[in-house]
């Protein structure tokens, strides 16, 4: 039986390690994975290969190489909201030109289906969960969301764009917060949900939250993502498709935390530093057009996930980078 061949970009970072590991394990698929600054992992059933995606030459270099079928699109330039804070540009520059060079060299190849992860900042706080058509240009993105939001936009009508010229397939998918394994735990660069997962085992007595707590985020267990591709490369039949991809569930900062302490099994205190910078909004996704067409709907409970993830916090503290 003839191996489909499927290519991902990022496979050093959470998501991209998470989808290389999962399809190496399918035994119809020969994976191969791109690393650039960080070094790759040692997993004999992953061929690597380095590659800059922000140089155009090396993209066609490496395409024509590996003649993927399939590429799982997961390099981003990537960090928490105190970078989305200070340093935003970061989150702009590089990411627009290393995709703007893959999606190119994906229909130049004749790569038959590419999918890229986009993400939800583009919408405003809502009370609902929201669907793919729920999205208004005319309305303001959040400033601190500017420049990211408006980067993935365009990233997102590339896909279409780009669907029209050639054979290839291009999904993008709006995730909500990713979380599990492999993702980043440190108090500089992580996430809110890794963070916390640090501070709570590595905590005494107490823990410093951010803000009030107030905010609310959709959370996916990042096998549910990994699932999601799959139904995706097995069930989309146009050329171009944007899906939702979440739990639909609005959660509470202050109460996943405290469902975290409480896993934990640990008598933590929660203090409050209302000086951060933390962005308020609310925020959950429909993803009725996912269940519909590919037949894909999250499997991972918020409290299974997070005994999942500190399970492997555990059993990996000493190489997972906390500090």
């Amino acid at each position: 039986m003839t191996k489909q061949r499927i290519l991902v970009c990022g496979a050093t970072g959470f998501v991209g390690r998470n989808m290389a590991e999962a399809f190496a394990g399918d035994s119809s698929c020969e994976l191969h994975a791109v690393f650039n600054k960080r070094l790759p992992f040692e997993d004999e059933r992953i061929v690597w290969h380095k590659c800059d995606l922000t140089n155009p030459h090396q993209v066609t270099s490496l395409l024509k190489k590996v003649r993927p079928a399939k590429i799982i699109q997961a390099a981003a330039t990537t960090s928490g909201a105190k970078d989305i804070v200070s340093t935003p540009q970061i989150h702009v520059t590089d990411n627009a030109v290393m995709n703007s060079y893959l999606f190119r060299a994906a229909v130049d190849n004749e790569v038959q289906h590419l999918v890229f992860f986009s993400c939800t900042v583009m919408y405003q706080s809502s009370d609902r969960p929201i669907a793919e058509n729920d999205y208004d240009a005319n309305r303001s993105v959040h400033p601190r969301y500017f420049g990211v939001a408006n980067t993935k936009l365009y990233l997102e009508k590339m896909c279409e764009f780009y669907s029209s010229l050639g054979s290839t397939k291009f999904t993008a998918i709006r995730h909500s917060n990713i979380y599990g394994p492999h993702d980043k735990f440190d108090l500089e660069r992580s996430h809110f949900f890794g963070a916390t997962i640090t501070k709570v085992l590595n905590a005494t007595d107490c823990i410093t939250v951010w803000g009030a707590g107030e905010e609310e985020r959709d959370l996916l267990y990042v096998d549910d993502l990994v699932s999601f591709v799959n139904k995706v490369f097995a069930g989309q039949t146009e050329k171009y498709r944007m899906y939702h991809c979440g739990s639909g569930r609005a959660e509470s900062v202050r109460s996943v935390v405290e469902r975290i302490i409480k896993a934990s099994g640990k008598s933590v205190v929660i203090n409050h530093d209302l000086t951060m910078p933390t962005i308020k909004t609310s925020l959950c996704l429909d993803c009725t057009r996912a269940e519909e067409e590919l037949g894909w709907r999250p499997e991972v409970s918020l409290d299974d996930g997070i005994a999942l993830t500190m399970d492997w916090w555990r059993r990996n503290s000493d190489t997972v980078k906390t500090g």
